[in-house]
């Protein structure tokens, strides 16, 4: 990916000042022409439309795992993944100036902020928990309301883009809470520099095909670094199969991986090395 060619737009869900964003300016700059949306298909839509050339999406999260919107839009628009950037998420409690804890009644956030920081608000049950688009826009709308009864979960960055008061900070379960976002694009960019693949996967429907198929990688000496299955729609009780593994295409040992998992009978499509 060339990144010193700004002449290119990239796409993210969400607004300003959420975590997408904060992936997107440390992956590509501050200076790159940014397009938000709504929803996370609206960037693969937009992507199809060659309206942006990249888009940036959260894929997985150390707390809470996967993100199977993300998953089952990879699989249905078929782009590749050109890049990856993990960050920190640090969640926190905020309200608009002057607000206390005792004011609140209802707390918007996406449900990925409510389930990272589900030991805090189960000691709140007082609360309504609303979800919402996604943290930022959490902050955007509670701004908007200005009402006392209102809080949101979002970034301290948000907190200061939407003159917020930050009530409590780091309100997630873990402190050690990390995002994997991934770099979406139309074609696949592969070079000499690139150690991570990524396909999803068919089995064939008898046993032990998972055991021989994922035998290959441990004799080519490549590390599986995730397995995640997501459900095949209308096929009940079958399963596809995203595989992230240490490799190049260009080496040979990856070549002998995917040559072996396609005599076993594996169906895969190939989503990018980066």
């Amino acid at each position: 990916m060339d990144r010193d060619d700004k002449g290119y737009r990239v796409g993210f869900q969400g607004v300003e000042g959420s975590f997408s964003h904060q992936a997107l300016t440390e992956h590509f700059g501050s200076g790159i022409d940014v397009a938000s949306f709504h929803r996370f298909r609206e960037v693969f839509e937009a992507l199809g439309r060659e309206d942006i050339k990249y888009g940036i999406l959260p894929l997985e999260n150390s707390s809470t795992g996967g993100i199977s919107e993300v998953y089952d839009l990879l699989g249905e628009f078929g782009f590749f993944i050109v890049g990856e950037r993990t960050i920190k998420v640090d969640h926190n409690l905020m309200g608009t100036r002057g607000v206390k804890l005792s004011d609140i009644s209802e707390v918007y956030s996406h449900m990925q902020g409510f389930m990272q920081s589900k030991e805090y608000f189960d000691g709140h049950p007082e609360w309504k928990l609303i979800p919402y688009h996604n943290t930022a826009k959490s902050a955007m709308y509670v701004s908007e309301e200005n009402s006392k009864s209102k809080a949101c979960v979002a970034s301290r960055k948000a907190a200061e883009i939407y003159g917020l008061d930050i009530l409590q900070e780091n309100i997630n379960d873990s402190s050690n809470n990390y995002t994997r976002f991934i770099i979406i694009g139309r074609e696949p960019e592969v070079s000499s520099r690139c150690c991570k693949i990524s396909i999803v996967a068919k089995l064939p429907h008898k046993v032990g095909s998972l055991y021989h198929a994922l035998k290959h990688f441990a004799d080519n000496e490549s590390n599986l670094m995730k397995i995640e299955s997501r459900p095949i729609m209308d096929k009940p009780w079958e399963y596809s199969f995203y595989i992230d593994f240490q490799g190049n295409v260009l080496d040979q040992k990856t070549k002998n991986i995917f040559e072996k998992i396609t005599e076993e009978g594996l169906e895969y499509k190939f989503l990018g090395n980066y």
